[in-house]
């Protein structure tokens, strides 16, 4: 797959760099997309090229086609050409019958381009938490971070691993937090006298389960992302802990991913994010 990092590494001309070996080319320019014909019926032929020179303007020294002719369509609507998840999936739909590259116009009318889409170059990330209060915590500030843009150079896409505990309900059951609004009872406002109670929380939810009702029997659930009995991570993930000595990158499982507090802001839960993305990357010998 070629896709421009930056859409400022992509130039427009009329002129054929193959008529016009004197002109000289700006010097940000790694790509050239070449614009021929009328409105009726335009065609397009896209190079990669080299230059020498310090100026703002430099000498060419290579022309490479990249694709030409009817391998390439000219997408119509306008796209946030940062967003580059959205322009390899759209791509990878739009090519087909020979088509091999898409050529994009961004809100601001800049313009890139993506040849031979991959779809294999997007990462998804699962977002491991549990429900209710639903959405969960961390979907919710993930999906409204996705909205923002913020991650749109990183070429991921997200989908919930959930668990719903409402399937633990009922009159024995202890959970931690009455903020959930579960049906039982819960550590931070109930009293349990008698055994057979069944707790579904974490590690800390159980020692203070066993500091406020000493001697008690009682059955217990784990719902730690690090130690669940409910649900484990398929791929690369994002989640949550209440210990914030475990923030960051992590392991479960064997499978690579990333922690953060349960109080964290949405800065953090970003910041995070583009680390485990940025960390696999380089693992992959990709760049950023």
């Amino acid at each position: 797959m070629i896709f421009p990092d930056e859409y400022k590494y992509v130039g427009v001309t009329h002129i054929s760099p193959d008529d016009a070996h004197d002109e000289p080319i700006y010097f940000l320019s790694r790509y050239i997309i070449v614009e021929q014909g009328t409105d009726i019926g335009k065609e397009y032929s896209i190079y990669r090229v080299e230059h020498t020179g310090e100026d703002l303007l430099r000498k060419a020294t290579k022309a490479e086609l990249i694709a030409s002719g009817e391998q390439i369509f000219k997408y119509d609507e306008l796209l946030n050409l940062k967003d580059r998840r959205l322009l390899i999936e759209t791509a990878s739909e739009l090519c087909k019958e020979g088509v091999n590259t898409i050529i994009f116009t961004g809100l601001d009318r800049h313009v890139t381009f993506v040849h031979d889409p991959d779809l294999s170059k997007i990462i998804d990330i699962e977002i491991v938490d549990v429900v209710p209060p639903e959405p969960s915590w961390l979907s919710l500030v993930v999906r409204k971070l996705e909205s923002s843009g913020i991650f749109g150079d990183l070429s991921i896409r997200f989908k919930e691993n959930t668990k719903d505990l409402r399937q633990f309900e009922g009159e024995k059951t202890v959970f931690p937090c009455s903020s959930s609004g579960l049906k039982g009872k819960c550590l931070d406002s109930d009293i349990v006298t008698e055994d057979g109670s069944l707790l579904v929380g974490c590690e800390i939810s159980r020692k203070l389960f066993e500091s406020r009702f000493p001697g008690l029997k009682y059955d217990f659930i784990n719902i730690c992302p690090f130690r669940s009995d409910i649900y484990t991570p398929q791929g690369p993930f994002i989640t949550r802990c209440c210990l914030s000595e475990r923030s960051g990158l992590a392991t479960i499982n064997g499978i690579r991913g990333a922690v953060v507090h349960w109080g964290a802001s949405e800065f953090q839960v970003a910041k995070t994010i583009r680390e485990l993305v940025q960390s696999m990357r380089k693992e992959k010998g990709e760049g950023q």
